[in-house]
């Protein structure tokens, strides 16, 4: 098993960014108890290799989770449409050292999203972001469902790298100094399931308590396409957003 590697800086809050809490109303209906944003990225593309779609970018020798959770989020978006689109390993590296200066010094989440809100990613640019309070897991399985996804920073906890190797659930544990960044995208009742280091990887609501410290849902550019989620009104979602931002 080659060395894995963490490289998620702690959360920075900018009082400009956007909450979801802020723009899910109370009519919006509740999330079903399960959902999977893999089955149907699978069923799209007719492959279900996790290690071909979400490769490990890198992180194995390199503290870039930020921009491989990224790499990992434009396949999902892209699969949902029924594109393949898997970043190069040599792409995924370029775009960690020029966001770093040219060193391995890992980045903040909020970085990488107000960067890619900037700036396309290849070919790839966001709409926007909105930040999505932790503790709720009721929004949390929204935007998992909603928007295909969650990209999210967690504290690392010694059990880990052991856990993930055996391929066991993330489960709580002391924290270490580490952070480390993935994207969501699957729940049910006993947790959450996250793509990293070339695979999926389940975990525990109770590890999700414990050691996730921040959560974004993404707003891509294949959400304007109409088979993007079911149920998913972009042009509500747009207009409710220009909204919240004013």
């Amino acid at each position: 098993m080659p060395s894995l590697r963490f490289g998620k800086h702690p959360p920075k809050h900018d009082y400009r960014t956007l909450r979801l809490k802020n723009y899910l109303g109370a009519e919006l209906a509740p999330p079903p108890a399960s959902y999977d944003v893999l089955a149907r990225v699978y069923q799209k593309l007719g492959t279900s290799d996790p290690a071909q779609l979400f490769p490990m970018d890198g992180n194995d020798t390199l503290g870039d989770c930020t921009i491989a959770a990224l790499a990992h989020a434009i396949t999902t978006y892209n699969g949902l449409v029924g594109t393949q689109k898997i970043l190069a390993k040599q792409a995924v590296v370029k775009l960690y050292m020029h966001l770093t200066g040219g060193v391995d010094s890992g980045l903040s989440e909020l970085d990488v999203l107000n960067y890619w809100r900037k700036t396309a990613v290849s070919g790839e640019k966001i709409y926007a972001y909105t930040n999505i309070d932790v503790k709720n897991h009721t929004h949390i399985q929204q935007a998992i469902q909603l928007f295909g996804g969650v990209y999210l920073g967690f504290q690392v906890q010694e059990n880990c790298q052991q856990e993930f190797e055996a391929h066991q659930p993330w489960t709580a544990g002391k924290l270490t100094n580490d952070g480390h960044a993935v994207f969501a995208v699957a729940y049910d009742a006993a947790g959450v399931t996250v793509l990293t280091w070339g695979n999926v990887q389940k975990a525990t609501w109770e590890w999700w308590d414990a050691c996730v410290d921040e959560a974004y849902a993404i707003l891509p550019a294949e959400a304007s396409i109409a088979d993007f989620a079911p149920g998913f009104d972009f042009a509500q979602l747009q207009a409710d957003l220009a909204n919240v931002a004013n």
